[in-house]
């Protein structure tokens, strides 16, 4: 009797692994920090990140805003947007490669994106702050863990000159090219950070994708 089945379980929201969730509640902290916590505005302009301070010379103090400037974005609407694409892209590499290899991807395509915008703007005094390069960097990777149509049956990643990656590539390309000429919500986009992050994605998900079967083998052997 139809009264008496019981309750389909739930789905988790997008299932969504703990630590895409993580991440994205420690992003929405470190906003929450910024706009109402006790530090200096000093304190916050050491983190972000600017060309200039590593134009003059490599330090720790130019080095460091590498990794902090993802913790730190622009305005509500900036952080919205960064923690609903790491939720939607994030949540298939973390699913498939596990926390490490995940986190692992995330921040070498964050510092990607922002050495991309050092060389192409070296000895700049703009700063640029925000996970965006490190989403993008997921973005890519998710596109090559889609089964597009025509790709063929037991592969485990999309080849880089496939028809329907090249596509999607340069949709995303065209479209921080028109943001980044355009701005959005009258802010500047560093839309070279995002296609640093994003081109390193769809390399370097073929390394974690290797790292992640060798770990197998060794913990199978």
């Amino acid at each position: 009797m139809a009264f008496l089945q019981a309750a389909p379980p739930r789905e988790p929201f997008l299932q969504a692994p703990a630590s895409v969730l993580w991440l994205i509640g420690v992003l929405i902290a470190a906003h929450l920090a910024f706009l109402y916590g006790p530090w200096p505005e000093s304190f916050w302009d050491s983190l972000v990140f600017v060309p200039e301070r590593l134009a003059n010379g490599v330090t720790a103090e130019g080095l460091w805003p590498l990794v902090t400037h993802m913790f730190l974005h622009g305005g509500t609407l900036h952080l919205t947007f960064n923690c609903l694409w790491l939720l939607v892209f994030g949540a298939p590499v973390a699913r498939r490669y596990g926390t490490g290899l995940f986190l692992l991807l995330f921040f070498a395509c964050g510092i990607a994106g922002a050495l991309t915008h050092l060389a192409l703007h070296w000895g700049s005094s703009i700063a640029i702050l925000g996970a965006s390069g490190g989403v993008s960097g997921l973005m890519g990777a998710a596109f090559r863990l889609i089964h597009w149509p025509g790709t063929p049956q037991g592969v485990r990643l999309v080849p880089l000159f496939s028809r329907p990656l090249l596509t999607v590539s340069a949709l995303w390309l065209l479209t921080n090219l028109i943001f980044g000429l355009t701005g959005f919500e009258g802010q500047a986009i560093a839309w070279e950070a995002h296609m640093g992050g994003f081109f390193l994605g769809l390399l370097g998900i073929g390394v974690i994708d290797r790292l992640s079967r060798r770990d197998a083998y060794y913990s199978a052997g």
